[in-house]
């Protein structure tokens, strides 16, 4: 016989079992966790890469909410740059020469997708494709 019981396998992390408990588990967490959960099942729905998981010069198609839009000058050049959020890790997503986009503004979720870069130990995305969700999936 073994000292673990059958429901659980080793190795494995126990999740909580029935619908009590995992209301439980939602009224002890934060906003911000409930957030960041919505947006990985949200980024994994829709086949996306994970921001968490992008290294240097991968090309990737990744998915969250805008959380702030600011335009800051480059070199001189107009650049509309936003914070991408996909509930594992933050994606800076840059426009250069360009004031303003319509539809982009904070709490708008897109699909973004181009080649990942570096920039000072954070993850950019400059002039990337992209494709705004309708507001009816948020």
């Amino acid at each position: 016989m073994s000292a673990v019981p059958r429901s659980e396998k080793p190795g494995k992390a126990a999740k909580p079992s029935g619908r009590f408990r995992r209301m439980l588990d939602r009224l002890s967490s934060s906003q911000e966790d409930l957030e960041s959960e919505e947006l990985q099942e949200d980024a994994q729905a829709s086949g996306c890469t994970r921001i968490s998981e992008c290294t240097d010069r991968q090309i990737v198609k990744v998915t969250g909410t805008l959380r702030t839009v600011t335009l800051r000058p480059r070199a001189g050049v107009p650049a509309l740059e936003a914070e991408l959020f996909d509930g594992t890790a933050p994606l800076d997503v840059v426009w250069l020469g360009r004031r303003s986009i319509v539809g982009i503004e904070p709490g708008r979720k897109l699909i973004a997708s181009g080649r990942i870069a570096m920039s000072h130990g954070r993850r950019v995305l400059f002039n990337p494709k992209y494709e705004l969700r309708p507001f009816g999936k948020e």
